[in-house]
Parts: C-alpha cells; structure tokens; sequence
C-alpha cells in the first residue's frame, strides 16, 4: 500500500536494551498510560482478533479527526513491534477509513541508554478517496500536507512519553 505521509519521531530511553519489550508495553499499555501520553489520546484497550493476534485499540481525536485505530499485531518483538489498522476516521468531511501502520523500534544507545524510534505510515483507503472525491476534492496535495504536519506535531508530542513510560517499566524489571 503506497505511503500517503509518514512521520518518524525518536526518544532517549534510559534504560538498559535488554530490559525493554516493545511488543508487551504496546498490548498490555493501560488506558491512564495512553491518555498521559498525549492530550490528543482519549482511549486505550487491547483485544484479540478471531485469529488469536493481539489488538490495541486506540480513540484519539487529532485537528478535530476523530480516530478509532484497531491495531492488529504484525511484528512482535522485544525491540521491534509493528501493528496495522484500518482506522475508522470523523472529520468534517464525514465518516472514511484510513490505513495506519504504527512501528516502534529501539536500538542500544550504551549500557544504560536506548534510542526509541515511532514511525507512523498513513495511507489512503479507496473509501478515503471517494469520500475526498464525493466532497469535491480532487486536488490531494494540500490534504497530504496537512495531514503530514498534524502527524508530525502529535507524534513529536507523544513520543517523549511513551519513552518516559517505557523507561519507567523497563527500570521496574517488568519484563526481565
């Protein structure tokens, strides 16, 4: 699926690599815990998909887009965690969906330090097109511009907290 804007946002954590788990902190990441991350997170909870995949999913309302995000699990590992929604979204323009692949990484910085790594990936769904389209849009670029800023400001806002609240549970030995 072709890429419509895309954002990477990156934190310090300090905290020894081998105690983090990126895939238990996204799936088991506390309704509180979402919602002090960013002033744009309204909800958090996870479930499991027919299947037996872990979801996370997510309400945040970001430049007045309502966002509901059914994250299902693609990559699971303790330093690299990739999920993908089909994202139900509420703007102005109406009820649509969008594609969100969410990916969160860390790399060892030193011995005591790591480098957290959230990238976010939008895409456009045929839905989201026809509604721009039935809304007299034909013109993307400014939608595309827009979107990217809006991602960019939140992912730099929550990225720093969620580093925050995976040092604090990396410290605590949760995952050793």
């Amino acid at each position: 699926m072709e890429s419509f804007t895309e954002s990477i946002t990156t934190a310090v954590i300090n905290a020894p690599f081998e105690n983090i788990n990126l895939t238990e902190w996204l799936f088991t990441l506390k309704d509180k815990e979402y919602q002090e991350c960013s002033s744009s997170h309204i909800a958090a909870g996870s479930s499991l998909t027919e299947e037996g995949l872990r979801t996370s999913i997510n309400g945040e309302q970001i430049a007045g887009n309502m966002l509901i995000q059914h994250y299902i699990e693609d990559i699971s590992k303790r330093d690299h965690c990739t999920v993908n929604s089909v994202s139900d979204s509420f703007s102005a323009l109406g009820n649509t969906t969008l594609y969100v692949k969410w990916e969160l990484k860390v790399k060892k910085l030193s011995d005591s330090s790591c480098e957290l790594s959230n990238h976010v990936v939008i895409s456009l769904t045929e839905h989201f097109i026809k509604s721009l389209q039935n809304a007299g849009v034909s013109d993307f670029e400014p939608i595309r511009i827009t979107m990217k800023n809006n991602l960019e400001e939140h992912n730099k806002e929550e990225t720093p907290f969620f580093a925050k609240n995976i040092q604090e549970k990396a410290l605590s030995g949760i995952w050793n």
